[in-house]
């Protein structure tokens, strides 16, 4: 689906580039905090009051931890995954899929170097489901839960961080179908979650995607989690890493660069790679994508796979050009990719005027309803977003 788009992606995302002026990293004092940044700065632009919390250091640095070595491995996992709905049971799937990710976590430690980080694709314990939001929420998994505990051995047992997106429900939101990207830390610890910030707008004609994300939720999310959790980046001893399932996004991936990332990581469930490139490239940071495979006789299989690890300037580093499962790796030189490194260059001041006189065609909060009234499925999804429109209406 993603990739037919790939001829107009790559157009936009040149312009993109142009218009935000990606250089190559530049003096910065990486070890300036957000306080000490703050303090210093002499911009309004830096001027916050006790609601707002800082979140972009108006010197250009950002903060960090210390590395505890100058280049880390990443290695993602390239798999298929049997669909829960597929499946005998819902547990039956889960225990199967599990068990593979349990698999592939120690192929990627045993083989070749020892990873620090493995990535893997938005759905490996669920796989996708199709139906009405009451069938699909049968199919979503707990964060915390048993597979997470069971994760976490593996990436104690790997010494590695464990990143993977699924389908999740949460007592705290009712009805709602959630896509959350997990990294576990070495310890076996939940290091982090991320919440999809936002799904793609008017892609196919007639329906819309009916999964909550922080944009249709987004005064209820910050109320319960904090601004700061809307583009969350983790400090790790390997790099400030963030995860996404977002495509064809160019701001939010900028925002993600504005509060610091290093390396971005990303799930889907097909893709652009041509976007995957030019967002490195666009927001000078290092980045990798996980996509699934499908199997051979499936109209899906062509846009199955090609996951890839990309350099700051896109450059591919690991590539499986197949619909095959594979593990690929890359190595990142960290230490010296952060010296001196400052955050993007953005024209704000100069763009500022237009955004600003621009109005988003579907406000936020859309999908901060009771249980009862969210849509069922797609083409509800769609209805309420063109009843919700302010350029329909």
């Amino acid at each position: 689906m993603m990739r037919e788009l790939a001829k107009l992606t790559t157009g936009s995302v040149l312009i993109a580039v142009i218009l935000m002026g990606c250089e190559a990293p530049t003096s910065a004092d990486p070890s300036t905090d957000v306080t000490t940044a703050a303090m210093n700065a002499e911009s309004p632009a830096a001027a916050t009051t006790p609601s707002a919390p800082l979140l972009v250091n108006a010197d250009g640095s950002y903060a960090t931890v210390p590395l505890e070595k100058d280049t880390v491995v990443i290695k993602v996992v390239q798999a298929g995954v049997k669909n829960l709905q597929d499946a005998d049971s819902v547990p039956a799937g889960l225990e199967y899929n599990l068990e593979r990710m349990v698999e592939q976590a120690d192929q990627a430690c045993s083989e070749g170097a020892k990873p620090d980080f493995i990535l893997y694709n938005e759905f490996p314990l669920t796989g996708y489901s199709f139906g009405t939001r009451d069938e699909k929420l049968k199919f979503t998994i707990q964060i915390p839960g048993p597979e997470t505990e069971r994760l976490g051995e593996a990436a104690k047992a790997c010494d590695a961080y464990i990143i993977f997106g699924s389908y999740a429900s949460d007592a705290a939101w009712p009805g709602h179908i959630l896509s959350i990207n997990t990294v576990i830390g070495r310890d076996g610890e939940i290091a982090q979650t991320f919440w999809k910030v936002r799904s793609i707008k008017r892609f196919k004609e007639g329906e819309e995607i009916p999964t909550t994300t922080i944009e249709n939720v987004r005064d209820k999310f910050r109320a319960m989690y904090g601004q700061e959790e809307e583009f969350p980046v983790l400090q790790t001893e390997f790099g400030n890493i963030a995860v996404t399932t977002v495509q064809l996004d160019p701001f939010i991936f900028a925002a993600f660069a504005m509060r610091g990332t290093e390396i971005m990581f990303r799930t889907a469930t097909l893709f652009s790679e041509e976007d995957v490139r030019a967002t490195a490239f666009m927001n000078n940071y290092y980045s990798a994508m996980s996509n699934i495979t499908f199997p051979a006789d499936s109209p899906a299989a062509p846009m199955g796979g090609n996951s890839l690890i990309v350099d700051y300037r896109g450059a591919v580093l690991a590539q499986e050009a197949s619909n095959n499962d594979a593990i690929i790796s890359a190595e990142i030189p960290i230490a010296e990719f952060r010296k001196n490194r400052r955050i993007p260059r953005y024209p704000m001041e100069m763009v500022m005027p237009v955004f600003e006189q621009y109005q988003q065609e579907v406000p936020l909060n859309h999908l901060d309803l009771p249980p009862e009234e969210l849509p069922q499925t797609r083409s509800e999804m769609k209805d309420l977003m063109d009843r919700a429109s302010r350029w329909l209406n």
